[in-house]
């Protein structure tokens, strides 16, 4: 295993060259930090991986910010922070950047299972399960297994363009978020 300091540089470095919208190559990577790709390698796993890590710990990132946003309680908190997310990613530069890109890369971390969908879904059903808590919210289903379908919805209907669409249908997705939830969603 390598240094807690050493892999966090590296994730560091590549977050970087993400938010700057370049492509993440590991031997100007490795260079930058003065290191074999070897080495690199064994930080942070191959390319696929570091970009998966630089994407879930964004996805952190972006939930954790429209948690803090968000406004009401139940059905409406889950929308607006809903909405807030997939607005939010949708108008990313660096990820429509990386898309453009990388398309199928983009849509093999994203879509499949992974460290993506892991931490969007724990921090869905984690929000999930607090309104529930509270009293706002009775759900239909436990918190995971709510958390992981709302982010699969989320992520089709967000990256529909990936998959042959014109563009995000949000509304589509908060549509059937609504569903779930059992509430109507009210026009925005």
């Amino acid at each position: 295993m390598p240094p807690v300091a050493d892999r966090r540089r590296a994730i560091d470095a590549a977050t970087r060259i993400y938010i700057d919208e370049k492509p993440l190559d590991m031997s100007c990577l490795a260079q930058e930090l003065g290191v074999g790709r070897a080495t690199l390698y064994r930080w942070v796993g191959n390319r696929e991986e570091l970009l998966a890590t630089v994407l879930s710990e964004a996805t952190e990132r972006t939930y954790r910010w429209a948690i803090d946003r968000a406004t009401g309680t139940g059905a409406d908190f889950v929308l607006d922070f809903v909405e807030r997310v997939m607005r939010t990613v949708d108008a990313s530069p660096p990820l429509r950047a990386l898309t453009k890109r990388e398309p199928l890369l983009f849509t093999r971390l994203a879509l499949m299972p992974g460290s993506i969908e892991a931490v969007s879904a724990r921090i869905m059903a984690e929000m999930l399960e607090r309104e529930e808590a509270s009293g706002a919210l009775t759900l239909a289903l436990s918190p995971a297994v709510l958390g992981e379908a709302i982010v699969r919805i989320c992520d089709i209907h967000l990256y529909a363009p990936l998959l042959g669409g014109e563009t995000a249908q949000i509304d589509t997705a908060l549509d059937l978020v609504a569903l779930l939830l059992g509430v109507t969603r009210r026009p925005g």
